[in-house]
């Protein structure tokens, strides 16, 4: 049972709004702020006081009846903290029914972690815990590997922006060696450097249940992607890397490269966005993608590759046929490099989805995507936010989606398109396409008259599979949305198709 200071602590987490704990006593107890009597005849037990005490743990029985009935469990930001935990974890303790438990959020410390000793070792039904946004920090997460030893169940463990760095890195790794239930491991955004990325690679070498490891903004660098890259080498279990936000750099990404072409296992995701290399790791890249038989998701997304880049990586792609997502966005692209990823694309029916935001591709590079998407490639969802490619680059587009049988999603953001780029696309929009249900059209200065050539030509296309339409962020008044509107309710008539329309 927690003292009165504790329980009014919590209590306060729990039940006060945030905006309401400023005051004359904030950050008081009732005791050192108000001096409340509890002596017996006093009206606060059967005041106030009793109804906060009474309040808080109703709160906390409701929280522990979810623990007990719901497979899956969200008692994130309830901000409970340490305490609250202490209270709940007897429910996981007895816990025959939740699998899937997120206690993010919620103000827990490295103490906290306590509440978990007895209580993971023997249970076996919980499958996820998600304890990220948590000040866990170094301790709290020695403290959880410990417990987590020995248990058998948990095959998601998720860590994210929890304050651990590379000793908390090191526990983690320890803990690795010997427990063999854990398939996914979530470590983003925290303060992990070499040493770290040093300690869980040699886990690697040893664990063979590891699938998935998350690593992205934390430190690794060129170093750490050095060292990851060796326990690559003798890991056969590990399915999905995500690497963003690690600066590792053309050095980095080689070493890396390096390990993965001696991965014996099958990779099938890797993300290695925002990691600051350029062409010359971009070469690296393309070599790896040449020679694996098992990726099918790569995200190389905010680097710097340039054209030359996107020429090494088409050259990969003409050799790869197992990869079905891909990212280039960010990458400073021009037309050039978009022809060369065009040209790729003429033979290869496995790529499904294509982003190439924000390239300053323009109308040239649009233009020469859109000559080979006619006829060629099985790209189902496109994205082009950001490209710079202009009413001329819409004129291509549209012509494009009058032949296009695949293309199911299709982001144009920010592209400048304004009146005139829209009623292209609307003239292609009144021919029948058996595919397009997804278009996004937001921040591109569309006004009204743009609007009213959209309206007409989804009224005019009885067979129109558009169901989703965004036009948020243009300049439309009350009369360019009325046409919108009209036109979407003319079509539910029509056919009793439903176009949800975004302003």
């Amino acid at each position: 049972m927690p003292n009165l200071t504790v329980l009014w602590k919590l209590v306060e987490k729990i039940l006060v709004p945030k905006r309401q704990r400023t005051s004359s006593v904030e950050n008081k107890t009732p005791a050192e702020g108000m001096k409340w009597s509890f002596a017996a005849g006093s009206n606060l037990l059967t005041g106030f006081g009793a109804k906060i005490e009474r309040e808080s743990k109703l709160k906390l029985n409701d929280f522990a009846k979810e623990l007990r009935s719901f497979r899956s469990v969200d008692l994130s930001g309830r901000n409970f903290g340490d305490e609250g935990l202490f209270f709940l974890s007897e429910s996981l303790g007895y816990n025959q029914t939740a699998e899937e438990v997120s206690l993010a959020a919620n103000g827990i410390t490295g103490t906290g972690m306590k509440a978990f000793d007895g209580v993971l070792q023997s249970n076996i039904m919980l499958k996820t815990l998600n304890l990220s946004g948590n000040p866990i920090g170094d301790e709290g997460v020695k403290c959880l590997c410990d417990i987590l030893v020995n248990n058998n169940g948990i095959q998601k463990l998720q860590l994210n922006s929890t304050d651990l760095g590379d000793e908390g890195a090191k526990a983690i790794a320890e803990m690795l060696k010997n427990n063999s239930s854990l398939r996914a491991l979530e470590l983003n955004n925290n303060m992990i450097d070499y040493s770290g990325f040093t300690s869980l690679a040699g886990a690697l070498v040893e664990n063979n249940t590891i699938r998935n490891i998350h690593l992205n903004g934390n430190y690794g660098g060129a170093l750490g992607a050095n060292a990851l890259a060796k326990g690559l080498e003798g890991n056969k279990s590990l399915r999905e890397l995500h690497l963003h936000g690690n600066s590792i750099g053309d050095e980095g990404v080689a070493a890396l490269m390096s390990g993965l072409s001696l991965h014996k296992g099958k990779l099938t995701l890797l993300d290695i966005g925002n990691n600051s290399f350029s062409a010359k790791g971009s070469f690296h890249v393309g070599g790896y993608v040449k020679k694996t038989k098992s990726l099918l998701w790569l995200n190389v997304y905010m680097n710097d590759i340039g054209d030359e880049g996107a020429e090494n990586i088409a050259d990969a792609l003409k050799q790869n046929r197992t990869i079905t997502t891909i990212d280039l966005g960010g990458n400073n692209i021009h037309a050039k490099g978009v022809t060369a990823i065009a040209e790729a694309l003429k033979d290869n029916s496995v790529i499904t989805f294509l982003e190439l935001g924000y390239n300053p591709m323009g109308p040239d590079g649009v233009k020469a995507l859109s000559e080979v998407l006619k006829f060629h490639g099985n790209i189902e969802t496109l994205k082009l936010g950001w490209c710079q490619i202009g009413a001329k680059g819409a004129e291509f587009i549209a012509d494009m989606l009058k032949y296009n049988t695949t293309i199911r999603v299709l982001d144009l953001r920010a592209n400048g398109l304004r009146n005139e780029g829209a009623s292209c696309l609307a003239r292609s929009l009144k021919v029948v396409n058996e595919a397009l249900s997804s278009l996004d059209l937001g921040f591109n200065e569309i006004r009204d008259d743009g609007a009213f050539a959209i309206a007409q030509a989804l009224k005019a296309n009885e067979d129109v599979t558009v169901t989703s339409l965004n036009l948020a962020s243009n300049f439309l008044t009350k009369f360019g949305q009325s046409a919108l509107t009209d036109a979407r309710d003319h079509v539910y008539e029509m056919s009793e198709k439903e176009i949800n329309i975004f302003f």
